[in-house]
């Protein structure tokens, strides 16, 4: 099974996602779970392309971009999800290519048809079937808020090309996702409330 945790900044997907890990591994299952960005990697090479996106300086271009984060999401397909899933495993991601159409297309001004051919040509047909797809959501105060608050020491994510960026940009962003759960198969719910809360919705969607 293959479940993908998708949406905005702020929204705590990657909590959830950990959470929901857990959650399964505890009923048994067998479960790989990453993120396609590649900041949490153990892979030296996925760091490194990691690294360059996030931690270097915020001058890179917005095809680049494209093509570093799809470098990333074809290694870890192939040496994470391909092999959990025919062993008969779960495989969660924090993210997928959904991540890109929004800020590289709707934000960042890179055809969105340029970005879904290079993606059909690197990644096997499976992966744009995922079992299922929750895409998480606030409303645009909340998520402002809770921007407001990160920090990442690690990665210095205060500095990032997108979340530096002001409120009209994250509306841009806003209305890709609102765009991507009209377009595609994918199940919204609402990151308000503590984790354990979102966390419920989570499960009551699966």
């Amino acid at each position: 099974m293959h479940i993908v945790i998708e949406g905005q900044d702020g929204t705590g997907k990657d909590t959830q996602a950990k959470k929901l890990a857990e959650y399964l591994r505890n009923q048994g299952q067998d479960v790989v779970h990453y993120a396609e960005s590649g900041t949490a990697s153990e892979d030296e090479f996925v760091a490194e392309i990691a690294r360059l996106n996030y931690g270097s300086n915020q001058n890179i271009d917005h095809r680049t971009r494209v093509l570093l984060y799809l470098v990333n999401r074809y290694e870890q397909w192939r040496k994470l999800a391909e092999p959990a899933l025919k062993s008969g495993g779960t495989v969660i991601t924090t993210r997928n290519w959904f991540s890109t159409l929004v800020y590289e297309g709707y934000g960042g001004g890179v055809s969105r048809s340029l970005i879904t051919k290079l993606h059909k040509v690197v990644m096997p047909e499976k992966y744009f079937s995922p079992d299922k797809v929750i895409l998480l959501t606030l409303n645009e105060g909340a998520q402002a808020k809770r921007l407001g608050t990160q920090i990442d020491k690690k990665w210095d994510r205060k500095k990032e090309v997108w979340k530096s960026k002001g409120n009209d940009f994250q509306k841009k962003l806003n209305q890709g996702y609102r765009n991507i759960i009209k377009d595609f198969d994918v199940t919204e719910v609402d990151a308000s409330g503590t984790i354990d809360e979102v966390f419920e919705k989570i499960k009551a969607a699966l």
